[in-house]
């Protein structure tokens, strides 16, 4: 695939790096890294110098996790369907790239659509790229 960095920079409005992450879900840095190797969360390098990444999008206000003592949690619905992309081939910058693109026949991206709690529907598309 072509080089998508540019896509990402245009669909993605906001970014929190590893330790901003930390900071909003009131974990350490550490266990952060462990929910990116676990694929509860998905993060690309990105600019000089490449620092691990994450979409701002992929949080949400309100804690769920008892173990974190943060105002923010990992949006719930986002690991099963990082597990459906990822089961169509797709890498962490595809998966990013196909959740922020804007679908007319959903109510903005799969990433609003997710947000706002239509996570079945995002999936079945998801699992149609299979």
């Amino acid at each position: 695939m072509t080089d998508i960095a540019p896509a990402l920079e245009t669909l993605v409005d906001a970014w929190l790096t590893v330790p901003d992450v930390a900071d909003r879900i009131g974990l350490d840095v550490g266990k952060v890294r462990r929910l990116i190797q676990e694929r509860k969360l998905v993060g690309v390098r990105r600019g000089e110098p490449r620092v691990l990444s994450v979409p701002e999008r992929f949080l949400v206000a309100g804690r769920q996790d008892a173990a974190a003592t943060g105002e923010w949690a990992v949006l719930p619905w986002l690991q099963g369907t990082l597990t459906v992309l990822a089961d169509a081939g797709f890498s962490d910058e595809e998966a990013i790239v196909w959740l922020f693109t804007p679908d007319e026949t959903l109510p903005g991206s799969p990433i609003d659509a997710l947000r706002g709690g239509h996570k079945t529907e995002v999936r079945r598309r998801a699992q149609a790229e299979l």
